[in-house]
């Protein structure tokens, strides 16, 4: 007997071939770069000097467009930070734009201000005390910090607000797997890195707040 033929639309069930083994570069995730944080170096504007709070709020006023004192040479290890990253920012402010132009070595940097130092306004404190313009800026970030004297500046909230913008505008630069290096100042720097710790993360190396200065941070 001879063997029924079979029907024309009759059909094998279809077995889908295997997925495509994904790619080494699907299996690795893009790890950040480097956020290194760097203060301006030394600027021009002589500290050495008794003033008053009123006395400070102009010396202020010509510190913020000033630039830096002649005769600096950026640290290597700086240097070195700036050829190792893919992109480098800095504030607009004069101090740190040289600082910017004498580390980075032609290479292209992104004014944004975004990072300019937080206000410093002088105190509502009698004409007789004299202080020197470093110890007013350490009383005029407490009284800004502590009881929100603006003096119709920025408040400590909107430079807060501005710390966080900052740093997201970092980490999503990091997040393309290369280091993102700023030439900024040295209150603004702390406020930028506090927001970064809270987005985790960690501080790795620490040069603290001195010019020239690095802290470097890396997300793990």
């Amino acid at each position: 007997m001879s063997a029924p033929a079979l029907s024309l639309d009759s059909t094998e069930p279809s077995v889908s071939p295997p997925d495509a083994a994904p790619s080494v570069g699907a299996l690795v995730a893009v790890r950040p770069g480097a956020i290194i944080l760097t203060r301006h170096g030394e600027p021009a504007l002589s500290r050495k000097c008794l003033i008053s709070a009123r006395q400070y709020g102009d010396w202020w006023a010509k510190y913020e467009i000033g630039g830096l004192l002649a005769g600096q040479t950026p640290p290597p290890e700086l240097v070195a930070a700036a050829q190792g990253a893919g992109a480098i920012y800095a504030s607009t402010r004069q101090r740190a734009q040289e600082t910017a132009a004498a580390v980075a070595a032609g290479r292209e940097v992104m004014a944004d201000v975004m990072f300019i130092e937080a206000p410093l306004p002088p105190p509502p404190i009698a004409e007789w005390i004299k202080l020197s313009p470093k110890w007013w800026g350490v009383v005029s970030r407490f009284w800004w910090h502590a009881f929100d004297h603006h003096g119709g500046q920025e408040t400590r909230a909107q430079a807060e607000a501005r710390a966080d913008q900052a740093a997201q505008k970092l980490i999503a630069r990091a997040e393309g797997g290369q280091d993102v290096l700023v030439f900024a100042h040295g209150y603004f720097n702390h406020m930028v890195g506090r927001a970064l710790k809270a987005d985790g993360w960690k501080l790795v190396q620490n040069q603290g707040f001195k010019y020239w200065s690095q802290r470097r941070y890396e997300k793990r």
